[in-house]
């Protein structure tokens, strides 16, 4: 009777709808809070060749640390081979017929002026999104980035692009500039006795403490795109970083020269590295020279490594590590004299491959994959593990179902592309399956102007373009068809 009386009472009926708006407003608060924060780290042309993939004779203890607590891709593969382009599939979730971005000279947005971007879908759901460093692609002609992806201005200025020479280089630079040389960039390499914050990537590390401190004050979960430079020619950085690396043990790579058979197409002249001064115009290049290279781009890999090591160390200092999804990854593979060939723009292995380690809040740690998976990819799968709705015009598909099941069977095949430039340009397309890389390319009249066949698993360097032996005539029926076909049919209906 007492308790009838209580409950019917209406100041009691008050409190009771008081609580409720309480709990559901504290649950609201809570869900909210939970969200989780998304740190994506890139690189510029970071290859797999690191500690975690096997590369023992690189230092990368802090992206090796990262491998092991979360999930390493060996098997990851960009869209082209170049930064703009890899980028802006990536940041679309779209693929480059789509982008329509095929070199350095156009940019996503004018293509797509209503494209819902990867970090624009995060800052339309809350998120604060921003950017430091090199996200997209930026232009020296054109800097800044794309404001319709953060929730405040890039932070990126035309000077952090340009990497950081001693004077010695500089006068060199002005000397090249005064004397009406095309080329008005300094030497491909040089190592300083100068700290690392002098450099643009110490800046940019620098920039991130600071910008997780201050997001770690903030209410709402956030979406921080972190872009490090290096280890983008030109190979530049502090002396220490070149000394984990003593001459004695570089070495060329074994296979120094082009693969066997390969057509025109699917070579260039290393025509951006001939754009810096002391390399010459064409033909090959001293031995020194290409040594010098190799050891330059492994003390970047390592300068980088620091760098990231340091974002790290303070979002772990901080307490945000539990309540984040760490994304890295290299925006595309690279070339070190391997398939005689220096830099990238190619379709080959090892300009297609890239780096890509996730570590998300609750993952199992130390795992890794040999699943086909596609930068086109990381758009859905990130979405996905925040509780996103996926847009309607994305063409890649979520691989988060692999930090369960690793092992599980996955994509067919994966899709790359590069358009040759020239008078006629040629379109490159490839296919990477299994065991082999098809390759056709195709010039603007639809003539085949060659095409290449490679045994991933009986010639991994990929020395031997195998497509004119009639013992695979089989295997080129069927992997032209399924190039024709496309990445659609490449992915199981089922997952």
């Amino acid at each position: 009777m007492f308790g009838e009386k209580v409950f019917s009472s209406p100041r009691f009926k008050h409190m009771a709808l008081l609580r409720t708006v309480i709990f559901f407003f504290s649950a609201f608060v809570t869900s909210f809070a939970a969200k989780p924060n998304v740190l994506l780290i890139m690189t510029d042309d970071l290859r797999p060749d690191l500690g975690c993939y096997g590369a023992k004779q690189i230092h990368s203890p802090n992206i090796d640390k990262l491998a092991a607590s979360g999930m390493l891709f060996e098997r990851a593969y960009c869209q082209v081979a170049v930064c703009n382009c890899s980028r802006s599939s990536l940041l679309s979730g779209c693929r480059p017929d789509t982008t329509g971005v095929f070199d350095n000279q156009h940019f996503l947005r004018p293509n797509m002026p209503d494209v819902l971007t990867l970090p624009q879908l995060f800052k339309n759901n809350g998120w604060h999104s921003m950017s430091l460093g090199k996200i997209f692609h930026h232009s020296e002609k054109e800097p800044g980035d794309d404001p319709q992806s953060w929730s405040e201005p890039s932070w990126y200025h035309a000077e952090t692009y340009r990497s950081w020479f001693t004077q010695e280089s500089n006068d060199m630079i002005k000397g090249l500039k005064q004397s009406g040389s095309k080329l008005s960039r300094g030497p491909p390499f040089e190592a300083s006795n100068e700290p690392d914050d002098v450099y643009p990537d110490g800046q940019i590390a620098a920039k991130a403490i600071e910008t997780l401190q201050r997001l770690k004050t903030m209410e709402k979960p956030f979406f921080l795109g972190v872009g490090f430079l290096k280890p983008h020619l030109p190979f530049t950085c502090p002396q220490k970083y070149w000394d984990l690396y003593p001459p004695e043990t570089i070495k060329l790579p074994d296979n120094y020269f082009p693969p066997k058979n390969v057509p025109e197409p699917a070579m260039h002249n290393w025509y951006e590295l001939r754009t810096y001064g002391g390399v010459p115009a064409k033909g090959g290049i001293p031995g020194a020279m290409a040594l010098n290279l190799i050891r330059g781009y492994r003390a970047c890999t390592s300068f980088v490594d620091a760098q990231i090591g340091r974002v790290l160390d303070e979002l772990d200092r901080l307490g945000l590590r539990e309540n984040t999804i760490v994304v890295l990854l290299g925006d595309h593979g690279y070339h070190l004299g391997e398939n005689g060939i220096f830099t990238k723009m190619t379709n080959f292995e090892l300009g297609t491959h890239t780096p890509l380690i996730v570590s998300a809040p609750g993952q199992k740690a130390g795992q890794r994959t040999k699943a086909l998976v596609e930068f086109v990819d990381l758009y859905p799968t990130l979405a996905e593990l925040c509780g996103l709705s996926l847009p309607k015009h994305l063409e890649g598909k979520s691989f988060a179902p692999l930090f369960d099941k690793p092992e599980q069977a996955w994509k067919q095949a994966v899709f790359s592309q590069y358009l040759r430039p020239g008078k006629p340009p040629i379109m490159g397309r490839s296919i990477r399956t299994e065991q082999w890389r098809y390759t056709e390319w195709v010039n603007a009249k639809k003539e085949s102007a060659g095409v290449e066949l490679y045994d991933e698993q009986g010639d991994p360097e990929e020395n031997e373009n195998v497509a004119g032996d009639a013992r695979h005539a089989a295997v080129i029926t069927e992997l032209s068809r399924r190039l024709h076909e496309g990445w659609k049919a490449a992915t199981p209906p089922s997952q």
